[in-house]
């Protein structure tokens, strides 16, 4: 691929399923709009898919300049051959100086086997991206076990390529110009190879989704018990909450895989959020800290969780928590 000394071309990979878009990649375009600022650069969107011409509006007015769309009954449902080939393509005949994709299950699973053809490096389950002097990006990655963050940067390959934790950006709306759509033609290169869809089977989510909560009441490793779990449910529902995880957490059952927050879990921005028994390490931080009001609890004054909370609770929960539940109602009735 090209090497270059500004950045020319910005693309997003549009992610979507049965026609809709994946709020991720709307948020992508957000940062690659900023990016764009600094060298007057322009921003594509690509999107593949079977019938989703009609997608294109959606991510001209969330700051798409062009829209690459390549529409074909082969990539009705998503499989990872068919797509990667067809991306790769596209990026041989086009050259994009920087490449994103959301670091969701699609994300994760299409970006390294692109980058692996194309020859080019790849960040994964980035927090931030900047531009250098020169143009290139700068990619920002929680390293080292949550304590540091690395910067990292690609200054000979092209296309530099990250995946961008969903959530972390923020979307534009309403962004005001008239853009252009490319049509690419698959032609012969496809590859059908690899497993085919027989059966799409899809599950409503249980509960509220933890992005969209107004109130968000997670815990860690502290929680110590299943039990002591019930107590943080009970808490979310007299909020009208919903209840989060730290991997741990996850790990030992008390929550679902959908509930962790974090670098490898959600971003969440809820008014409240009120973690308990959480250590603070970045990995959960990063996926919480820019919540409006962050209150904690913790028998450890020295735990990291402190550094980003407006409150601060220094006990055991277990007294702690039911109090306040009873309190909470109290104020209901």
């Amino acid at each position: 691929m090209k090497e270059s000394k500004t950045c020319q071309e910005i693309w997003v990979f549009a992610e979507q399923r049965v026609g809709v878009l994946h709020d991720a990649g709307l948020e992508l375009l957000g940062k690659a709009r900023e990016l764009a600022k600094r060298y007057n650069s322009r921003v594509s969107a690509i999107l593949l898919g079977k019938e989703v011409e009609g997608l294109t509006g959606i991510l001209m007015t969330h700051g798409a300049d062009r829209v690459i769309l390549v529409d074909s009954i082969h990539l009705g449902n998503y499989r990872l051959m068919p797509y990667v080939s067809v991306l790769e393509k596209a990026c041989r005949q086009h050259d994009p100086d920087i490449l994103l994709f959301a670091a969701s299950s699609m994300g994760m699973e299409l970006a390294p086997r692109l980058a692996a053809r194309l020859n080019t490096g790849l960040s994964a389950h980035c927090i931030d991206l900047q531009l250098d002097e020169d143009g290139k990006l700068l990619q920002m990655v929680p390293g080292w076990g949550g304590g540091v963050v690395a910067t990292i940067k690609c200054p000979e390959h092209r296309p530099q390529m990250a995946t961008v934790m969903p959530g972390i950006m923020r979307k534009i709306e309403g962004y005001d110009r008239s853009g252009e759509i490319l049509k690419l033609e698959i032609g012969e290169i496809l590859d059908t190879s690899g497993p085919r869809v027989l059966k799409v089977h899809r599950e409503e989510p249980c509960g509220m989704p933890l992005e969209q909560a107004e109130v968000v009441v997670a815990g860690g490793w502290g929680i110590g018990s299943s039990e002591g779990w019930q107590l943080l449910e009970e808490l979310s529902v007299v909020l009208c909450g919903a209840v989060g995880a730290t991997r741990p957490a996850v790990d030992e059952g008390w929550a679902r895989e959908d509930q962790m927050i974090g670098q490898s879990g959600k971003i969440v921005r809820p008014c409240l959020y009120i973690g308990v028994g959480i250590s603070g390490m970045m990995h959960h931080v990063v996926g919480m800290d820019a919540s409006n009001h962050i209150v904690t609890i913790n028998t450890d004054p020295k735990a990291g969780i402190f550094e980003v909370s407006d409150v601060i609770i220094v006990g055991d929960y277990k007294a702690i928590i039911p109090a306040l539940i009873e309190e909470i109602k109290k104020k209901q009735a």
